[in-house]
């Protein structure tokens, strides 16, 4: 169950949606996760980018870490380790993870926290678990999400936002049975806190047992939706998802899906970049000279410094 929970009934609804004039999107294609170890050795479920779904532009990368108890001594993360060219968003659902980044930026993300963190110019970063999780072990949900910064916006300065539980905007759909959370954009004139170089909206949503929820969407953003848990439809045609499946929706403007069980979903998209891509491991800028430039500006201590003993390579870092 999400750390972040309300009584749907006093939140601001959605709009109810006319079910035969909408032009409801539609599902494109079906990608399931792939499982891949990362950091230290903990699994994470990636329905992108990969030889399924290699352009989900303007993200890079989705991640999904558990849901999974922890036993004492197993919780592990990702020390020290370069980025630039984009940002990292990572929200944690439940449990705690414990961040820091060579600007001084970072903190403790916990039960529905957000750290948004704009590599830009360039970063070093840990993600660890607490050591209280490591020492008792626990439960451990999250998601990190990389999303592309245009070129005008790959040399901008580090930046961190801490988005807290009680920051996140919460609204009910119009039948009262999903709860959503806003991380980011504007979803029918709500917006949330996240602010974002590349126009972009991100959500949780819960729903109950044959609840149906429909949001506008704008119609030159991209759209997708993730299952964290449970089982439900997309689309006028009703497409099955599962855990662990990513839908990918054609163009309209407005989403609507129906839950079969319990079901927790992301639903993601924006304004693509549509620019070129030069990516290696954890830099991502427009040109492979850049990318040289990155690991050289690595390897040479530009993105920053750390007090510990070591620091992953970038070589290290490939995914």
């Amino acid at each position: 169950m999400p750390a972040v929970t309300a009584d749907t009934l006093t939140l601001p609804r959605l709009p109810r949606l006319p079910e035969a004039t909408t032009a409801w999107r539609e599902v494109r294609r079906v990608v399931r996760a792939r499982r891949f170890l990362e950091g230290e050795g903990f699994q994470v479920r990636r329905p992108f980018p990969g030889v399924e779904l290699a352009d989900a532009d303007p993200f890079l990368l989705l991640d999904h870490m558990g849901a999974v108890e922890y036993g004492p001594g197993e919780a592990k993360g990702a020390p020290w380790h370069p980025h630039r060219g984009f940002e990292t968003v990572t929200y944690m659902i439940d449990g705690v993870f414990e961040h820091r980044d060579s600007t001084g930026g970072g903190g403790v993300i916990t039960n529905g926290g957000t750290q948004w963190m704009t590599a830009g110019s360039g970063v070093l970063h840990s993600e660890l678990p607490s050591q209280e999780l490591v020492a008792k072990g626990g439960l451990f949900h999250g998601v990190q999400l990389w999303v592309n910064l245009p070129k005008a916006a790959k040399w901008t300065p580090p930046r961190y936002q801490d988005i807290t539980a009680a920051d996140t905007v919460l609204l009910s759909s119009d039948d009262g049975g999903a709860l959503v959370r806003v991380i980011a954009g504007d979803v029918a004139g709500h917006r949330g806190p996240g602010a974002t170089h590349t126009p972009i909206t991100y959500l949780h949503a819960t729903l109950s047992p044959h609840a149906h929820l429909t949001t506008p969407w704008p119609e030159d953003f991209t759209a997708m939706v993730y299952v964290l848990s449970g089982r439900g439809t997309v689309g006028p045609d009703r497409r099955p998802l599962d855990e662990g499946h990513l839908a990918v929706l054609d163009r309209g403007s407005a989403l609507t899906m129906r839950a079969d069980t319990t079901w927790d979903v992301l639903v993601l998209g924006g304004l693509p970049l549509r620019e070129p891509v030069a990516r290696y491991g954890p830099f991502v800028m427009n040109t492979r000279a850049e990318i040289l430039q990155a690991v050289e500006d690595f390897q040479a201590g530009r993105l920053g410094v750390t007090h510990v003993p070591h620091v992953t390579s970038a070589d290290e870092e490939l995914s």
